[in-house]
């Protein structure tokens, strides 16, 4: 009898140890994907470090006393990379993907379901042995994981408020349909969009809800921004701006954004998807200054900030900060409103005093130190101008810093559309 208990005791601890090392697993890699979410490869330390966890979860599963376990290693491999798999689709859709990858995406909020019946059948097909009542833990935990998120989300979309969709959102929407909402809506899974009796609403993002994936409507389908994720985007850009100045940073309107703020007199773009506000670091303002006067402010007021030191960027979302061990889980969720801060330092390229960025944008050019830079004379000092919500910081020469970006800036162009997408909402645009 001490015998048995002792060998339940021990397949107890067993499993406990094998849901803890899939928990630990689970959070590393979804942590991770903050790189694809944000356009930049996975860092090597990261990557290493899931790897590891990874290979020591397997090896709990599928190592014994009396050997290894065939079945629990290809069991708990095959479904730690289904699941992770499932998993990760929301942030790689982030850039055009293929259309499994896509599927997957637009399932997002309960595809890791479907893995349920295959782990209880894997489960159950040999109960009687250690190894599997560790296999077992490790299933039933990832199943509780989905399972939690599949709750959150699902009660989180009953806050949204409904949106009514007019005017040149509705035009672009109906030529992208061809007329049809109704196929339009089910053959792209657009849960946003509600029609009744001859009324076209949007079921709108707000605070506590998952955002609009408006990052696959615009770019990929072509559609303007909703009017939700707009008055977000309005509310968090004036936000940042306001911190910026608060902790004497020089900034000043970005990429895109400062584009739709000179053609559109003061507006957005109609697809915009994010912010671009750009800093300047000095002996004054360094990374550690801004970081945690940005990060303290984010945590206070309710805004998700993300760091990437070495990438030169700070991301802030509009969605609050969750509490551990849920913080990263965000990471999963198929859209997002952020308001991007990139880093800029002065420098001297080819004789001439420049601003320069680590990463490219637009057709900036190239800087003699293998970054990329505009001249410091078009941006300093910074100048306002009109933007949704009140006046913003921008460079003093506006015109001239976007011709470095864009060339002919007055042409309007689809540049991160769907090829097919562009040519349709052409027409509509057309209409105007």
């Amino acid at each position: 009898m001490i015998e048995i208990e002792a060998s339940t005791a021990t397949q107890v601890m067993a499993g406990l140890v094998a849901a803890v090392l899939y928990a630990a697993t689970y959070l590393s890699f979804v942590r991770n994907l903050r790189y694809p979410r944000n356009w930049y490869p996975l860092s090597l330390p990261a990557i290493l470090a899931t790897g590891l966890l990874v290979v020591l979860t397997v090896a709990q599963v599928s190592l014994s006393p009396d050997g290894l376990d065939f079945a629990g290693l290809a069991i708990s491999t095959g479904f730690i990379g289904a699941v992770f798999f499932i998993i990760a689709a929301p942030a790689i859709a982030f850039r055009p993907a293929n259309q499994v990858v896509e599927f997957l995406a637009k399932h997002s909020g309960h595809a890791g379901l479907w893995l349920l019946v295959p782990a209880l059948v894997a489960g159950l097909s040999e109960m009687e042995t250690a190894a599997n009542f560790k296999l077992q833990a490790l299933l039933a935990t990832a199943m509780m994981i989905e399972l939690s998120w599949f709750l959150r989300q699902h009660w989180a979309r009953r806050r949204r408020r409904l949106y009514p969709l007019n005017g040149h959102d509705l035009s672009v929407l109906e030529t992208q349909a061809k007329g049809d909402l109704k196929a339009f809506r089910r053959r792209h899974g657009i849960r946003e969009l509600v029609l009744s009796e001859g009324a076209v609403s949007w079921r709108g993002c707000g605070k506590n809800t998952p955002p609009c994936p408006f990052n696959f409507y615009v770019n990929r389908l072509g559609l303007n921004t909703a009017p939700c994720c707009r008055e977000h985007m309005r509310d968090i850009s004036q936000y940042v701006a306001a911190c910026l100045r608060e902790i004497g940073a020089v900034h000043w309107l970005e990429g895109g954004s400062l584009l739709g703020a000179v053609r559109e007199n003061g507006a957005f773009l109609e697809w915009e998807d994010d912010i671009d506000i750009s800093v300047l670091l000095d002996t004054d303002m360094t990374w550690d200054r801004l970081a945690a006067g940005l990060a303290e402010r984010g945590a206070r007021d309710g805004y998700f900030v993300d760091l990437f030191e070495k990438m030169g960027l700070v991301s802030i979302s509009f969605d609050a900060p969750k509490p551990r061990p849920f913080r990263w889980e965000r990471n999963r969720l198929r859209g997002e409103i952020r308001v991007d801060v990139t880093i800029y330092r002065r420098a001297v390229s080819y004789g001439e005093v420049v601003l320069e960025r680590q990463s490219y944008k637009g057709d900036m050019p190239a800087t003699e130190n293998g970054g990329f830079g505009v001249p410091q004379e078009i941006v300093l000092p910074t100048s306002t101008i009109g933007f949704p919500g009140g006046d913003i910081a921008c460079p003093n020469k506006s015109d001239q810093y976007l011709r470095v970006l864009y060339g002919d800036f007055e042409e309007v162009e689809y540049t991160y559309l769907d090829a097919a997408a562009s040519e349709t909402r052409r027409q509509a645009d057309l209409a105007r």
